[in-house]
């Protein structure tokens, strides 16, 4: 073996290795990425040839944590690792859009990338190695890149900023940022924050860019030492100068004349572009079209399409549809549309358009988590779902894709900091469904917007309304010129160099998602985008007001009602009875749903139930239980047994006293069964707790009139 191994340390002195010719020899590139006890082992493999009639590279990349790593059994019936979790899916994602855009234009070999957690550490958090791990392991392939990149997290943790922070570090941080990059540009960025300032993030990027330097320059030098600086040569694309610079000079005007005439109907748009197509084919016969090659005909078209939609755009610092950079596309929301659900909303902008809905559950709702670094239960469930109708397509309608994913974790990010705990008195499990009707760009922005109108309209108290901006910018590195776009278009996305959602509230960012796909992006032209992107952002929650301004007061009427108590830890077991007789008992007879949890505080109960009604029964008989006799007070209580001394009444769920023959009327009575019988129900105050025995001593006749006394007669005597 031809062991070589590459160590570097962050700012705060912690040691990562790379290491690479030990395992996994035969894919085209392996490393193992350590840290701590945490091992991540990345292989990247690459077909020698690309497909016939592929135009695109065939990237897959693939995270997964393996249980065993954390010294875990897998949970299921089939007790192994099965289909990615959506955290792993989260993570292939970040890692693919930090690769995806460096591997040559021209490459379409199909790629994997596999990179797996071989033994877990509670004190690092993977992720933020992963990308480290996958730009290594290419870096010493002799698969074609433009790299190396490595990826970190930045958090700022106390007021400082810290590198690949601890998981507990993790609970304080006020910002979480994962950001990739290269040597000299950041390629993505992806976090949440808790209303920081645009000019915290910035600073958060510069820090981290710092950190991904030196780890960029340590996989150069382990290419070397590998001798995998020599990429293998291909030639995946067939080319045709003559047919390209032809193209260009026919359709080049034609298509910057359709991209002037800033149509804002998508569909028109369309059609006038693939019009300027049909007429430049047109004039060739069938015979001289069969000639040609399609892949050809298609790729130097829409190159042509782009640079003149680019061109047209910084010419004239106006956009395709007609607006300038800066203005946002009309909006109109309408809050309760669904009158059957617990909240609901529907947020257009231009051609994007969601239709929320709100759901309320309990504790039992709850979502359960299995992973290997992760075990627990989550509350707040956010869900994006893509149709495709909402772009006028046929698609079959399949399970949640990697996009769907990545769009509804966004957008749950952006607004879980300001949905209330339950500490702060929000006691339900939320779910949030977001179905795209519409979609011209920034869905997932449409999400956060509709899902802050539901949300209120469900009478949840959120903190702040939540709004999403999505912006794009266009530019040329050649004469400088560049222009920032604000709610950008589908085209834009495509056709653009950056891609920058941004939410948050009046006050601060709550979430981003950044991908660049050019270089040389200066930290002003950044600071100029999230400057913009403020103002954009504070516009739409301005026009989200006009629907609705605050939660809420009450919920639905069909919504469920939830109330919480705290009990003593030791009537934990009073409430739930022997083998749970007396909660299920409860749960019978008022129709509610009780849930007891002991915690550091003692016991919390939770009451779920479908009307008030049912809600008051149930903690009604729950605040009995856990009521603590008090001598002096009155009860309803019930006959249990009758014996010849008195009865024995229960006056408080579990707890029994004896109403002796003396205390049941003022009148004398001969025998108890005469005057009541077992399962009779009567008032009776409590007069006294024996304090060695702690027996209950209750009367019923104090809470009766008391017979006037009868007066004797006098006697008359002789006088």
């Amino acid at each position: 073996m031809n062991v070589i191994t590459k160590t570097f340390q962050l700012s705060d002195g912690r040691e990562v290795s790379i290491e690479t010719g030990k395992l996994a020899k035969q894919a085209n590139g392996s490393v193992v990425v350590s840290m701590g006890k945490a091992k991540l082992l990345a292989t990247v493999v690459s077909s020698k040839e690309a497909k016939e009639g592929v135009d695109f590279l065939p990237l897959s990349v693939d995270y997964q944590e393996k249980f065993a790593a954390a010294g875990k059994i897998p949970g299921g019936f089939l007790k192994r690792e099965s289909r990615l979790s959506d955290y792993e899916v989260l993570i292939c994602r970040l890692v693919d859009r930090a690769l995806r855009p460096l591997f040559p234009s021209d490459y379409h070999a199909d790629t994997q990338v596999f990179i797996q957690l071989i033994s877990a550490d509670s004190d690092v958090m993977p992720d933020s190695l992963a990308a480290l791990a996958a730009s290594a392991a290419i870096s010493v392939s002799d698969i074609p890149f433009g790299g190396p990149i490595s990826e970190v997290r930045v958090a700022k943790v106390d007021g400082e900023y810290k590198v690949n922070p601890t998981p507990e570090e993790m609970g304080r941080a006020s910002l979480d940022l994962i950001v990739a990059g290269t040597s000299d540009n950041i390629m993505m960025v992806e976090g949440e924050c808790k209303e920081v300032d645009e000019s915290e993030m910035l600073e958060g990027i510069k820090k981290a860019h710092e950190e991904i330097k030196v780890q960029c320059a340590i996989q150069e030098e382990l290419a070397k030492e590998v001798g995998a600086t020599e990429k293998r040569e291909y030639d995946h694309e067939p080319k045709d100068e003559e047919l390209k610079a032809s193209m260009h000079k026919a359709v080049y005007q034609k298509l910057y004349d359709v991209a002037a005439k800033k149509n804002p109907n998508k569909s028109e748009r369309k059609e006038a572009f693939k019009a300027v197509y049909e007429e430049y084919i047109g004039q060739f016969s069938e015979e001289q079209l069969e000639e040609m090659n399609d892949f050809l005909l298609g790729k130097y078209f829409h190159d042509v399409e782009k640079e003149a939609i680019r061109n047209f755009v910084l010419d004239s610092q106006e956009r395709i549809d007609g607006r300038k950079p800066d203005e946002i596309r009309p909006i109109w929301s309408e809050a309760d549309y669904l009158p059957s659900a617990h909240g609901s909303a529907v947020f257009t902008r231009g051609e994007t358009q969601s239709l929320t809905s709100v759901t309320l559950g309990t504790k039992l709702d709850e979502q359960m988590i299995d992973g290997a670094m992760f075990s627990g239960f989550n509350k707040f469930i956010l869900h994006y779902n893509f149709p495709g109708f909402s772009t006028g397509e046929v698609r079959p309608n399949r399970g949640p894709g990697r996009r769907e994913v990545g769009h509804g974790n966004l957008a749950m990010r952006a607004l879980k900091p300001m949905i209330p705990t339950e500490d702060e008195g929000n006691p339900y499990t939320i779910r949030i469904v977001s179905d795209i009707l519409e979609s011209n760009g920034s869905s997932s922005m449409a999400t956060v917007c509709a899902g802050t109108l539901a949300l209120m309209d469900a009478g949840i108290k959120l903190k702040k309304p939540v709004s999403g901006i999505a912006m794009g910018m266009i530019s040329d590195s050649d004469s400088g010129k560049y222009a920032i776009l604000s709610d950008i278009l589908g085209d834009e996305d495509h056709l653009g160099d950056m891609d920058f959602k941004v939410t948050g509230t009046t006050d601060g960012i709550t979430a981003c998602q950044m991908d660049i796909k050019v270089d040389g992006l200066s930290y002003d032209v950044l600071a100029e985008a999230l400057a913009q992107a403020k103002k954009g952002r504070l516009h739409i929650l301005g026009e989200m007001a006009k629907t609705i301004t605050e939660p809420r007061t009450e919920l639905k009427s069909h919504a469920p009602r939830m109330e919480q108590l705290r009990i003593d830890r030791e009537l934990i077991g009073a409430v739930i009875g022997p083998g749970g007789k007396i909660i299920q008992e409860i749960q019978k007879e008022s129709g509610a749903t009780v849930n007891i949890e002991e915690d550091d505080k003692g016991g919390k109960v939770s009451i779920f139930a479908v009307d008030g009604d049912s809600l008051n029964n149930a903690l009604a008989r729950i605040k009995a239980i856990v009521q603590q006799p008090e001598v002096g007070e009155v009860y309803d209580g019930k006959v249990k047994s009758i014996m010849p001394f008195g009865a024995f009444v229960e006056f408080l769920p579990g707890k029994d006293g004896l109403l002796h023959i003396s205390e049941i009327k003022w009148e004398r009575v001969e025998n108890v069964a005469d005057v009541m019988e077992e399962g009779e129900e009567i008032k009776v105050k409590l007069i006294d707790i024996d304090k060695r025995t702690g027996k209950f001593k209750l009367s019923r006749k104090v809470l009766l009139p008391r017979p006037p006394k009868e007066e004797k007669p006098v006697e008359k005597t002789e006088e």
